[in-house]
This record gives C-alpha cells, structure tokens and sequence, in this order.
C-alpha cells in the first residue's frame, strides 16, 4: 500500500488541512498500518528531519504537522517573528520520507471555545520554566491537541530540547496515552552548535561566540572523565568557559536524566548524569545538553 499511495500522488501532494490527514491516518489505521507522528513548528532543518527518518525506520507510515503554538510563548518573546515557510517545510517533510504534512491553522489546533489549559509539574519546572512560566504548560496543551487529532502509535521528539523531552513523557504516562514517545539523538551543525530554528537570529561574532556553550559541556565532561566526581566543580568547569566567551549564563546544572532533579554534592558510581545548559547570546536564548560521559564531540 505504501508504494501504491507514493506512486498516486507523484503529481501532486496530498491536501495539508487536517480533515485530509485525518482521513488519511484512518485509511492507513484500516490497512494495519503504523503510524508515526513528528509535530514541529516549522522552520525545518537536519534536527527535524532525522526526526521524520526516525519515525519512519520504526513506522509504516508518518505524519508531520507544522504549528506554530503560540501557548508556549511569553509576552515579550518572538512569536511574531518566529520564522515561518509552510510550504518549504512541506517540501523538506515530503523530500525526507513524510507521507503526509499537515500544515495547521489555528482554528484546527484551537477552535472556538476551546478551554483546556494543562499545568505542568514534576519535569515542567525550573530552568526553561524559570523566565518562561507558561512555556511548558503550552507545549503540553498542544501536544495533547495534536496527540488526540493524530491519534498516532508513535511520536518522534529529539534529545534538544531534553526537558521539553521529559514533560512529554509525563504527560503520555500521567494521560495514559497509548502512544509509543520516541528519543531522538540531538543534532549538531558541522562547527558543534546544536541545530535550532532560532539559530538564524544569531548574527556577526554572536554564531563564533555561541561556540561557547557545546564548548562549555565538553570541558564539564572531560573535567569528570579526568577522575573528579564533585558536581560543583564540574559544573564550575563549564561556567568558566560560558564566561570566557562573553555568554549569559541562564543554567548550567548536572540534573538526574529522569527527573530532572539537580545532582549535589559527589557523582556517585553509576550514575546517568547529563548537562543541562541555557544561555543567552546577543539577543538569542539558546540551550544544550548532553550526558556527562558523552560530550557533544570527542
């Protein structure tokens, strides 16, 4: 079925409203099919589109919704700005195996009358909580809303934004969704800066300042793979490097990888540490992480 339904529409892309894809996802659901799921915000790159191979080489079929969700913005973010090219990213979505792509409108995510808002605990806060209060009950809401439009097995999410990783998990077990959370590697361009969407804000010596911050987790892994334990000084090897390169330090902790609880005192043996880090550069917020025992380049 899944040649007959790329041969059929060589010519022509499926529709992109969500109706279309609703069919769709129930035509396959008949045929047995299963269907993964990778939600964005468009503005798509190489992190995105390992997301969608991803979901593929675990699905038969996959859907790619493109949403801008303007939950998760604060007042004096960038959601008007946020860059946007639908029909670009339907293109990449498509070139990169997607069977269908979903491009949302608001009324489809949110129409008239709609009233839920889901509050977020346990993963959902501190550090990217901290200035964004609202940020993490936002991308809740709307990935349930997606989640249920969907109704996928599997949905697709990368390692980058880790904690919006974790809440997610919350969610489908807190829900009892039956939907299959898969993690992506993080993706990094050729120089070590972790691919993100806002990455084109960065403009002049603010890309070789960035730098800094996968800088800064390398030295905090090599510091702990030298033999010290003392979480303090590990982190404080990475906060000098965020220094040495000019970048605002928002956090920097070793957290446990499930709960996200911050680590004090000594690394005890067997421990699944990983790096959480926020900074700002310029005027461009930007986060990183990665496990203690496996830096962003070796």
């Amino acid at each position: 079925m899944r040649s007959s339904f790329k041969t059929n529409n060589m010519a022509s892309s499926p529709a992109t409203d969500l109706s279309s894809t609703q069919a769709q996802v129930r035509s396959w659901r008949r045929a047995g099919e299963r269907v993964g799921f990778v939600p964005t915000m468009g503005a798509l790159h190489e992190g995105h589109l390992s997301l969608i191979r991803a979901a593929r080489a675990h699905c038969d079929r996959v859907v790619v919704s493109v949403y801008v969700n303007e939950k998760q913005f604060g007042a004096n973010e960038d959601l008007g700005t946020y860059p946007r090219q639908p029909e670009t990213d339907r293109q990449l979505a498509e070139a990169e195996g997607a069977d269908q792509v979903w491009l949302a409108k608001g009324e489809e995510v949110y129409p008239p009358g709609f009233s839920v808002a889901i509050n977020m605990q346990g993963p959902g806060q501190g550090f990217e909580a901290v200035d964004r209060p609202d940020f993490f009950g936002g991308i809740a809401t709307v990935v349930a809303r997606l989640f249920g439009l969907i109704q996928p097995d599997l949905a697709a999410f990368g390692e980058k934004d880790f904690q919006q990783l974790a809440v997610i998990r919350q969610l489908v077990k807190d829900l009892a969704l039956p939907i299959e959370i898969l993690s992506c590697p993080l993706v990094r361009d050729h120089d070590g800066l972790a691919l993100s969407s806002r990455n084109v804000y960065l403009q002049g010596e603010d890309r070789a300042r960035a730098l800094g911050l996968p800088t800064a987790l390398v030295r905090a892994c090599n510091t702990y793979a030298e033999g010290n334990r003392d979480v303090a000084m590990i982190v404080a090897a990475g906060t000098q490097v965020l220094a040495a390169h000019e970048l605002d330090c928002a956090y920097f902790s070793l957290v446990d990888p499930e709960t996200l609880r911050p680590l004090s005192g000594t690394v005890a043996p067997g421990t699944q540490a990983r790096i959480l880090a926020a900074v700002r550069c310029g005027s461009v917020r930007l986060i990183d992480n990665c496990a203690l025992d496996d830096p962003p380049w070796r």
